[in-house]
């Protein structure tokens, strides 16, 4: 592994898939799906944020090639899969249940699920519907789906930091409309007029990117660094911008908003550690901190002066720590 003496530890060296392809999941979806590192090494699934970013090069390097079997695929709508951007049948208990059909098609008894912000989600969810599958958990940038947590970023909150940039956000809103901007934006999103999409996804690009607030990162996170980069900003049909909305404004397509909290009692067993970052203006550290509250024997990290990003100068340092724990623990 590369190392800067003294600072931080790197990502693992780049590598490549020893297969890949596409598992149809149902009539409508095909999720991209690939397997690098050991094909006999401890399986290890990669859940990519959003709701709609998909994985990317990068996502392979958290994980020792030597000891782990990596999994990456794309959600539906997402990266690679197809079709692209597409909002039907893209429910929670979609994704949950094709982790369970990937998991069975690649013959995975159980494997380690690692996920950050929209994935630290999905893998809750995922644990609390089929724990006896989950032989551990590495989570950061903590979003619980709750209420609460979707009215900081797109209602009241975060529009307090960022008074001016929030204020362009909402400017096309009339008043009404500001009263639901997730509801607003979800109906310009699936406009059937281009410019209206066009229009909507630039504005949510902008604004997501003020909060993100890109730190520096450690070399090829496999991250955009950039709104002019970054896919939301691009074709109206994007799936960052529609299919976060979608799930935005359907409750992430959970039966109630403290269902992942209230859940975490059937899978306290589990290993597993929590990485925050102490700047994270995405998903406050709030969050993180009452997700270990209800879980103690999770082990806790918060990382100063870190953001919301899994290619953020200490945050990888933590996941590799916590890819390297696991190892050695898994294999023991």
């Amino acid at each position: 592994m590369n190392e800067i003496p003294g600072e931080i530890t790197l990502l693992y060296p780049p590598l490549e898939p020893y297969w890949s392809g596409y598992l149809a999941v149902s009539e409508v979806h095909s999720l991209y799906l690939e397997t690098s590192g050991n094909p006999a090494g401890i399986p290890v699934v990669f859940l990519h944020g959003g709701p709609g970013d998909g994985t990317g090069p990068g996502a392979r390097r958290y994980f020792d090639p030597a000891a782990y079997q990596i999994i990456l695929f794309d959600q539906r709508g997402c990266g690679l899969s197809t079709p692209y951007a597409s909002i039907e049948d893209n429910t929670t208990p979609d994704s949950v249940a094709d982790l369970e059909k990937i998991r069975e098609f690649l013959k995975v008894e159980s494997w380690l699920v690692f996920g950050g912000s929209w994935g630290s989600t999905l893998a809750l969810a995922y644990a609390q519907t089929h724990p006896v599958r989950v032989r551990g958990l590495i989570l950061w940038g903590i979003h619980l789906a709750r209420t609460c947590e979707s009215r900081w970023l797109y209602q009241q909150g975060a529009s307090l930091l960022f008074p001016e940039a929030y204020a362009a956000f909402v400017a096309g809103l009339s008043a009404a409309q500001r009263d639901d901007v997730v509801g607003s934006y979800y109906k310009r999103l699936t406009s059937p007029e281009r410019a209206v999409r066009t229009a909507a996804a630039e504005a949510l690009s902008r604004w997501e990117m003020t909060v993100l607030r890109l730190p520096p990162f450690v070399p090829d996170p496999g991250f955009p660094e950039s709104t002019e980069e970054n896919e939301i900003a691009l074709p109206p049909e994007s799936a960052s911008a529609l299919i976060g909305m979608h799930y935005q404004a359907h409750g992430c397509f959970l039966a109630q908003p403290d269902q992942l909290l209230d859940g975490v009692e059937a899978i306290r067993h589990i290993r597993a550690t929590i990485i925050e970052g102490a700047d994270d203006l995405m998903c406050p550290p709030v969050t993180a901190a009452l997700l270990h509250q209800r879980w103690p024997e999770a082990k806790y990290f918060v990382v100063p002066e870190a953001g919301h990003s899994s290619g953020a100068l200490g945050i990888v340092d933590r996941l590799i720590e916590a890819t390297d724990e696991f190892a050695q623990e898994l294999r023991s």
